[in-house]
């Protein structure tokens, strides 16, 4: 009779009950409810501002990126474009970006940082360095960098898994070229 091969047991086989603890530790799972905190502690921290992480990145990719479209954007911050749209619609309400024609095609929308935007980014630096030294605080400081290095090699390794990869260098290399 031929040896079958070594199955290593998985927490998942048939003959175990999937348990809450088997959710609860789940790299997912932690990544989902870290995402919840993280999110929770911006809101909290930049209230006055009201202002969203997504709404943050881009407001700091469009005062690094002046005259950048919806597009690169969207590679440039790694957020879907449908949903950007949004985004940069709250942002222009709010009167922190406007957009302008592209001077080869005017279907093509140029966004640009406005005097309030600029003044908004200033001032919500403080609010932003306090989250995100708040959502590493329980942590000792070795253990913070540690956690940044693994969660930067974990993004950066399975950025093609993503739904939308980030692709900042390409979409500035576009940029640079068009502009």
């Amino acid at each position: 009779m031929p040896n079958k091969p070594a199955t290593a047991k998985t927490p998942h086989a048939k003959d175990s009950p999937i348990t809450m603890d088997a959710v609860y530790t789940a790299p997912g799972y932690l990544f989902r409810r870290m995402q919840q905190i993280a999110v929770a502690i911006f809101v909290e921290e930049c209230k006055t501002c009201d202002l969203t992480p997504v709404q943050y990145a881009a407001l700091v990719a469009i005062r690094n990126h002046p005259g950048i479209d919806a597009t690169r954007l969207s590679a440039v911050i790694a957020f879907d474009r449908s949903t950007l749209g949004s985004v940069i619609e709250r942002l222009e309400t709010k009167a922190y970006i406007e957009r302008r024609p592209a001077a080869e095609d005017k279907r093509v929308k140029l966004l640009h940082l406005t005097r309030a935007g600029a003044a908004l980014l200033r001032d919500i630096m403080p609010s932003v360095d306090r989250a995100q030294a708040r959502m590493l605080q329980p942590l000792k400081p070795a253990d913070r960098k540690t956690l940044l290095a693994l969660m930067t090699q974990l993004v950066d390794l399975n950025n093609e898994a993503s739904r939308v990869p980030l692709r900042a260098e390409d979409a500035l290399e576009h940029f640079r070229k068009s502009g």
